[in-house]
């Protein structure tokens, strides 16, 4: 493995022990166990370092989503799927929690910088898959970006907001209740 994976692995390490605010290039070196002058030679400070690391992990949920679609289904059932183990990525990867939990408990601005920027990647991706089911006519024409960021916000309301004041919903009541809403809707026909 060559130096640069090894400081980007221990960044990674360091980043999802200590969080943003109390990683330091200092401890990414002592993990790495190269020297902080080595650390400049490719990243010029921590927040390019975080960056990368946010972009590689971006990339990893974006792989995730796509390994939940199968063309073959219809379009809620792949965007119930992709959301699903978004959530469950985001849930088990240790970098998306500690910074989390850092803007709950500090409110450092990179960490919520870097939740801001996983959600927008996350509705990036929806608001594609909205454009190409209104382009196969599978749903009615919208603005893709809006009904995406909707989208989302729903799952996460019904997926983990609900459970904070009512009994959790199971992962079928979930999709259950996304399908009502968004595809049949509350109007009588």
């Amino acid at each position: 493995m060559d130096r640069k994976q090894w400081i980007v692995d221990a960044a990674a390490k360091s980043f999802s022990l200590f969080g943003y605010k109390a990683t330091t290039m200092d401890g990414v070196a002592k993990i790495a166990n190269v020297g902080k002058g080595t650390i400049y030679t490719f990243f010029s400070n921590k927040e390019e370092l975080f960056g990368h690391i946010m972009n590689r992990m971006i990339e990893e949920m974006k792989t995730v989503a796509e390994e939940a679609i199968d063309e073959q289904l219809p379009f809620f059932d792949n965007l119930y799927n992709a959301l699903e183990r978004l959530l469950d990525f985001r849930e088990e990867h240790e970098l998306a929690l500690k910074l989390s939990q850092e803007v709950r408990e500090i409110g450092t601005p990179m960490a919520v910088d870097a939740l801001n920027v996983i959600e927008r990647a996350v509705v990036g991706y929806i608001a594609e898959r909205v454009r190409t089911a209104v382009e196969k006519d599978d749903i009615r024409p919208c603005e893709p970006e809006m009904t995406a960021f909707v989208m989302l916000k729903l799952y996460m309301a019904l997926a983990v907001d609900w459970k904070k004041t009512h009994d959790p919903l199971g992962k079928d009541e979930v999709a259950k209740q996304l399908r009502f809403y968004l595809e049949e809707g509350l109007t009588r026909n």
